[in-house]
């Protein structure tokens, strides 16, 4: 997964975008927080995860790539990778002072969420039920911020959704 991210004051991360790759390179969940045109997303994506296949297992999970800080880690045959740049606010010359440690804590806590959603997690739950792994990003990240990292509190309305789907008089058919 490519996450974009852009540092923003008070602490708190924006993400321009958010994937998830196998390692084939086949993109399976991507979510974009600051546009770009298809052309570029399409060259970016490929670009990076094609840097991070060719990275060791004992390399960092770091690189620098145009512009952006990429943080990337895998899981199984799933990549997860976050990507940063420096602050708008701070203008085009700023130096990027994203923390990497706290954005691969943050991809580890949302694979975590989707194993405790979906059992183990894996390549199939994402491409089946792509709709739902979207609301549970979308309630961890709005807007770009990471808003919530709280399992129970993200995954109580995907619960909720399912409870209701399975009444046969509920509002989710």
């Amino acid at each position: 997964m490519i996450f974009w991210c852009v540092c923003v004051c008070l602490h708190y991360k924006r993400l321009c975008s958010f994937e998830n790759r196998n390692k084939q390179g086949q993109t399976r969940l991507s979510s974009y927080y600051e546009w770009l045109n298809m052309d570029e997303r399409v060259a970016l994506e490929s670009e990076i995860i094609r840097k991070c296949l060719s990275r060791s297992e004992l390399q960092c999970s770091f690189v620098e790539y145009r512009g952006f800080k990429v943080i990337y880690r895998r899981y199984a045959s799933l990549f997860f990778i976050v990507g940063t740049k420096a602050d708008v606010i701070a203008g085009g010359g700023a130096e990027n002072n994203e923390n990497e440690l706290g954005l691969l804590e943050f991809i580890h806590t949302l694979v975590e969420t989707m194993d405790k959603w979906a059992g183990s997690i894996c390549e199939l739950d994402i491409m089946y039920q792509l709709e739902q792994v979207h609301f549970l990003l979308d309630e961890m990240v709005m807007n770009g911020y990471v808003l919530d990292t709280n399992k129970s509190n993200i995954l109580r309305p995907l619960d909720l959704i399912e409870r209701e789907s399975k009444k046969g008089d509920g509002v989710f058919r």
